[in-house]
């Protein structure tokens, strides 16, 4: 995890524009750079570490004697890079995973190179020699990047929007700030001025398509064709890859559990493979809930099972209610559910910071997406229709729960690792036919599950669990979090505030007062940014004017039941 920033043709002096990089600083606690670009006065890099690979060469932007005019500036881990060194037989300088960039851009171009990345990457590469910049992102936005580019050819691109705010151009109009679409590059003319000009903009890999890298790493006992036993072999066999590989790290590795099915998989199979890794260190695990919640009691029963070093943090409302405008600032959003999932992530990263030396955090975000499992799935019309917008969720996921997982880890200086997103998996899952993947027996996620069973992986009660809505697992069993900060916002809106609400904000106004709520904080400190959450995340096919599952009639937590 690291803060990239860079700005190309800025009429405003450098060292002004290099304070909004300074915002993003919490990304990468372990050293900071700016420099300029030889030839181009006014273009410039920015650079915020947190080192997790290659302690001596990782500084930013990166540059190697056989290429010198070429400047890379990217946030990200490719875990396949010794795999292409090998393949390509490259010639490498340093141990960053990243130089890879490099070598693969000089060797096939830019699209070739972003689709033959195994890994969740933001990039941002010079070419002086050929005077292009090019900008990149991960098939599923697992890390940030968000660009400004003005009429008159000024760039400015940064990891987070808040870095870009109060840039200064010279245009009357404001600039717009947008998130860079996952799975693209982008392709920019680079004058003599520093200005650019946009010439290309292109998708490089799809979800639903097999990875082009893929074809460099053959598996062994892969099996093929739809038979149900070969189906779940594949699913453990390419799970299991999914985390190895993601082990690529120089410091501490630890994970986040909730007691789930998802996160209980990954930190299942992470403990398995780092003992045959032998890593130096036991794994750590970390929960957060009220002591009476129904996740803290999973995640604990599960830690026991599977043998890690267990964490619990407490989490009282008071405290949720406290640190709401500093996620809300962290997370860029008004979305309702991604603030209300965001303040147990963002607490429990402030932890493990603070009380730990736990670094690389692994976590079972996309899931629920890949694999249906969220409880309005249980509506869908038809199989095909729950396959669509299992698709739908996982290209939107750069604006919701990967979002919140990369912001409220990053506020903390932490790197996050979401094995249920590798590009391999995912494409193998969202190949099955459309029938295999459907909640099954009235249980979501039914193939996940069946393909687990009898592994004693985890225990039994926990592969078979319900699904709890995050912000209600956390929550006590006397009052949940969901109650209590209905209350608190009660106390804070009046009913005629919600009555004028559409017409404060015409943009996605707020149906409810706790809408009302989210979205005067996130205005305070982002004036006219509301085009930055496109839409609210709702269920489907339900009429609800809610996001959380609680307030569905097809949701029972356990402690209703």
């Amino acid at each position: 995890m690291c803060g990239i920033w860079a700005v190309f043709g800025s009429d405003e002096c450098l060292a002004i524009q290099c304070t909004n990089a300074m915002k993003i600083a919490h990304r990468g606690p372990d050293a900071f750079r700016f420099e300029n670009v030889n030839g181009f006065i006014n273009c410039c890099f920015g650079f915020h570490r947190l080192a997790i690979v290659d302690q001596l060469y990782g500084m930013q932007p990166l540059r190697v004697k056989k290429f010198p005019y070429l400047w890379l500036c990217y946030n990200g881990e490719i875990y396949n890079h010794i795999k292409m060194k090998n393949q390509f037989e490259f010639e490498y300088q340093t141990k960053v995973d990243g130089e890879i960039l490099l070598h693969l851009y000089d060797r096939f171009g830019i699209e070739k190179m972003a689709s033959l990345l195994d890994g969740v990457f933001a990039f941002i590469l010079l070419d002086t020699a050929n005077r292009k910049v090019f900008l990149g992102r991960d098939t599923y936005g697992v890390r940030p990047l968000f660009r400004m580019l003005t009429d008159d050819g000024f760039l400015a691109v940064c990891s987070e929007a808040k870095g870009l705010t109060d840039i200064s151009h010279s245009m009357s109009s404001p600039a717009k700030i947008t998130p860079f679409p996952p799975g693209h590059f982008e392709v920019f003319n680079l004058k003599l001025s520093g200005k650019v000009e946009s010439v290309q903009m292109d998708r490089f890999h799809c979800c639903t398509d097999e990875p082009k890298h893929a074809s460099y790493n053959n598996l062994e006992g892969l099996g093929t064709g739809f038979e149900l036993e070969t189906v779940k072999k594949n699913i453990r066999i390419l799970f299991e890859n999914a985390v190895k590989k993601r082990l690529m790290a120089h410091r501490r590795i630890g994970c986040l559990l909730s007691g789930g099915l998802d996160s209980s998989l990954v930190a299942a199979t992470l403990v398995k493979l780092a003992k045959e890794e032998q890593l130096p260190y036991p794994i750590q695990t970390f929960s957060i809930g009220a002591e009476d919640s129904p996740d803290v009691a999973a995640a604990r029963k599960v830690a026991e099972y599977i043998g890690t070093e267990h964490h619990e943090v407490s989490f009282t409302p008071e405290e949720g209610i406290r640190v709401l405008e500093e996620v809300i600032v962290h997370l860029e959003s008004y979305d309702i559910t991604t603030i209300r999932a965001s303040v147990g992530m963002y607490l429990i990263s402030k932890y493990i910071r603070e009380k730990t030396d736990s670094v690389v955090i692994f976590s079972g975000e996309g899931s629920d997406e890949l694999t249906q499992g969220y409880i309005y799935f249980h509506k869908a019309p038809t199989a095909e229709a729950g396959a669509e917008d299992s698709v739908r969720l996982l290209k939107e996921l750069y604006l919701f729960d990967v979002l919140r997982a990369d912001r409220t880890t990053a506020a903390h200086g932490l790197e996050l690792r979401v094995p249920f997103l590798d590009h391999r998996f995912t494409a193998y899952y969202l190949s099955l036919p459309v029938e295999m993947r459907v909640p099954k027996d009235g249980v979501e996620k039914y193939l996940l599950r069946e393909a687990f069973k009898g592994m004693k992986l985890i225990p039994e009660e926990i592969l078979w669990r319900r699904k709890e809505a995050f912000s209600d697992g956390l929550s006590s069993m006397k009052k949940s979090w969901y109650t209590s900060l209905q209350e608190h916002i009660e106390s804070e809106v009046n009913d005629s505030q919600l009555e004028k609400a559409a017409k404060l904000y015409p943009f996605n106004p707020p149906k409810t007062k706790e809408g009302f709520f989210m979205r005067q904080i996130f205005e305070k400190n982002f004036p006219g940014r509301h085009e930055w959450t496109p839409h609210y995340w709702m269920p489907r096919w339900i009429k609800a004017t809610d996001p959380s599952a609680r307030t569905l009639s097809i949701y029972k937590p356990d402690k209703d039941e």
